[in-house]
């Protein structure tokens, strides 16, 4: 069986600090995959090195049953590996249609043109009009995204990652820092996301994790703890002990 995304005996060294410790970790096609673990167990920065932002000190990473390990970032978004950031990672002044037509035009090998030629193809038009629309933006679509609120910011980050149109995404902690009435939003569409797309998902709210996924791995001290089936973990002792608390 070929998996969407696969890590063999990872791991990561700053110095005497061991990041990731020797994580081998298989999520399937299709999966809605979680994440969790304490602050500082990790999750991040096996998000970072599954997506090339850090070197593995050692280890293997697999997409698709092909190698990565040693392929640059940006390739391996075009190769179907997309991820949002715990932290937006946004053009501040432009406006989320001039935002997601750039997305769309890079993945279509028309990003380095100017803008008057991509306002032009009526194709990337109605693609990033699409997408505003799916992920409720279409009443912003003006706005320059500095003056959004923070939700609709984080709808914007899982949008553009979605149109570079991922067949693996990787969601770093979605509803991070987004104020309670506009979480539920948020959380929809994250609910919503294609079925054919697999999703890796990092977060600390449990009751997104619960609704979510459909397996979860536990991460301490940089290695992987626990995994199972959303029911398995949540009743695991352990877990509950280290993670959720004794009375979760």
């Amino acid at each position: 069986m070929t998996h969407a995304l696969e890590t063999r005996n990872l791991s990561k060294r700053f110095g005497s600090l061991v990041a990731t410790n020797d994580v081998s970790l298989s999520v399937a096609k299709g999966a809605r995959h979680a994440l969790i673990g304490p602050n500082g167990a990790g999750k991040t920065t096996l998000i970072n090195l599954l997506t090339g932002v850090l070197t593995p000190s050692s280890g293997q990473i697999l997409l698709e049953g092909e190698d990565i390990t040693a392929t640059p970032a940006h390739h391996r978004v075009g190769r179907g590996l997309s991820r949002t950031f715990q932290i937006n990672q946004l053009f501040a002044d432009f406006t989320p249609l001039e935002a997601l037509m750039l997305a769309i035009g890079e993945r279509e090998g028309q990003g380095s043109m100017a803008w008057k030629p991509l306002s032009k193809n009526h194709a990337i038009i109605d693609e990033a009009a699409s997408l505003l629309d799916r992920f409720r933006l279409t009443d912003a679509l003006s706005t320059p995204t500095k003056l959004l609120p923070y939700g609709k910011q984080r709808l914007l980050e899982i949008a553009l990652a979605i149109a570079a149109r991922p067949r693996v995404l990787l969601l770093d902690e979605p509803a991070a820092g987004v104020p309670e009435e506009e979480r539920h939003e948020v959380l929809g569409i994250v609910r919503a996301l294609p079925a054919d797309v697999t999703v890796v998902l990092i977060e600390h709210d449990m009751d997104l994790v619960f609704s979510f996924a459909d397996r979860i791995s536990v991460l301490v001290a940089g290695g992987l703890f626990k995994e199972g089936t959303v029911e398995e973990i949540s009743h695991d002792p352990q877990v509950k002990a280290i993670y959720l608390g004794e009375d979760a």
